[in-house]
């Protein structure tokens, strides 16, 4: 009889900066950061989560992001380091960018400032090696994204960024898988209050409801049935 069971995925040990093995991790939710913390497991690596996010609003938003990811970082024994949520100084940053489109200026000032506070103490407390998770969703531009990771890496000596492509090797499709089997909440939006007024102009301007906070995770409906959408969480 032919055996048609699928093999199970050997990952990869995954080739770190100059062959560190400690790094921070700047996650900016659980769904984006599952794949790229089971793969540092895999590898052996010794990694903390670090969770600064000021651009998530409302508070409401940002407190179910964060909590979800605490809750998973616990359930592996990885170190989580919760950032301050400073919005303040977010919106004095992101005045007179407003109205700019997704993937633009607004978004790399975002990126900048979220690695600016991330290679701080990465240089405090004796991480050589920074990187994201926020690269592994196709919402985003990768290039962007690294461009602003090396940028504040190159302000601390000894300090780099790992530019590594989260997606490749099927790492999108198993960030969805992981998010269906934890079932982790399923934000629609990249979490700014400008990418929020966006996205629900678009939707109602499609005919679709605006967005409901808190009510939508991955393998459920919002009544609580199996559910097989693949969409990627837009943070």
């Amino acid at each position: 009889m032919t055996d048609h069971t699928k093999p199970a995925f050997e990952r990869p040990i995954l080739p770190t900066p100059d062959g560190q093995k400690k790094v921070l991790l700047h996650s900016c939710c659980a769904p984006c950061s599952g794949e790229v913390m089971e793969a540092m497991m895999a590898s052996g690596i010794d990694f903390t989560i670090y969770f600064y996010n000021p651009n998530i609003h409302p508070q409401k938003e940002y407190e179910i992001r964060k909590n979800e990811n605490i809750a998973f970082a616990q359930k592996h024994n990885i170190p989580f380091v919760d950032a301050d949520y400073d919005m303040d100084n977010w919106f004095a940053r992101a005045k007179g960018m407003e109205m700019d489109p997704e993937r633009g200026r607004r978004c790399t000032m975002c990126f900048d400032m979220r690695f600016e506070r991330t290679a701080l103490y990465a240089y405090e407390h004796g991480f050589p090696v920074i990187t994201s998770s926020l690269g592994i969703s196709r919402w985003k531009n990768m290039q962007q994204i690294n461009d602003c990771g090396v940028r504040a890496a190159a302000k601390y000596p000894g300090i780099t960024y790992w530019e590594y492509n989260w997606r490749k090797g099927g790492g999108s499709a198993r960030m969805i898988e992981i998010s269906k089997r934890e079932q982790f909440y399923q934000q629609e939006y990249c979490g700014c209050v400008y990418s929020l007024r966006d996205t629900n102009a678009h939707r109602r301007a499609t005919g679709r409801q605006s967005i409901k906070m808190g009510v939508k995770f991955y393998g459920v409906d919002e009544e609580g049935r199996p559910d097989n959408s693949s969409t990627e969480p837009q943070t």
